[in-house]
């Protein structure tokens, strides 16, 4: 779309490579995309979160979307509530922990868990994290493909996408939420996903593909 641009926000271990099928589909869409990556491991969501405001500020797109992977929506998050003065637009999450994630939970019960981890769990994944207002619209996509190491691992609670359950996905005043048959790593390169992003960021609301 002529003047939206979007950022795309990696999640944990990742750089933002991974996102880049979704981006190219979404570019086909008409909007503008752009990779914002950060220190998953190294630095805390909220320190994340104001590495993304200073990235933001440079883009002079008068519309700028947010699409966020797992702790990519989490960073997400902690950038609205303390940068709330933000130009139009719109945020859409792909299998975020919106609540406290089971599978991280877990995972940092065993000490190579909390290595792996790192700071990603202060304020972040193991939860404490900050209200989303609802002035912006957000949406959140879910997966339902049980497959992927947290669900053969932690027992994960049905329905979810193997890392995430569905219930986790959801947080007060969101605007809309819809599930996707795909796993956690393959939101990002379903299809489906991509078109429903497009839904969101277009009309506020996913409707269906």
């Amino acid at each position: 779309m002529s003047g939206e641009t979007i950022i795309l926000v990696h999640g944990l271990w990742m750089n933002g490579v991974d996102m880049t099928l979704l981006a190219r589909r979404l570019e086909k869409a008409g909007y503008e995309t752009v990779q914002f990556s950060y220190p998953s491991m190294g630095s805390t969501p909220r320190e994340n979160a104001s590495r993304l405001d200073s990235f933001a500020a440079n883009i002079e797109a008068p519309v700028i979307h947010f699409v966020g992977h797992s702790l990519g929506g989490i960073v997400i998050r902690h950038l609205f509530f303390d940068y709330p003065h933000r130009k139009p637009g719109r945020v859409v999450t792909l299998g975020t922990p919106h609540r406290p994630s089971y599978s991280a939970h877990n995972l940092s019960s065993y000490t190579l868990g909390r290595l792996m981890l790192g700071q990603s769990v202060v304020d972040g994944l193991l939860g404490n994290i900050p209200p989303w207002s609802g002035v912006h619209d957000l949406g959140s996509i879910a997966g339902t493909m049980e497959f992927g190491l947290g669900q053969i691992f932690n027992g994960l609670p049905s329905p979810n996408d193997g890392t995430v359950t569905v219930e986790e996905t959801r947080l007060p005043n969101m605007k809309d939420h819809t599930t996707v048959h795909a796993s956690h790593f393959g939101l990002l390169l379903s299809p489906a996903s991509a078109a429903l992003c497009h839904n969101f960021l277009r009309d506020g609301l996913f409707g269906t593909v």
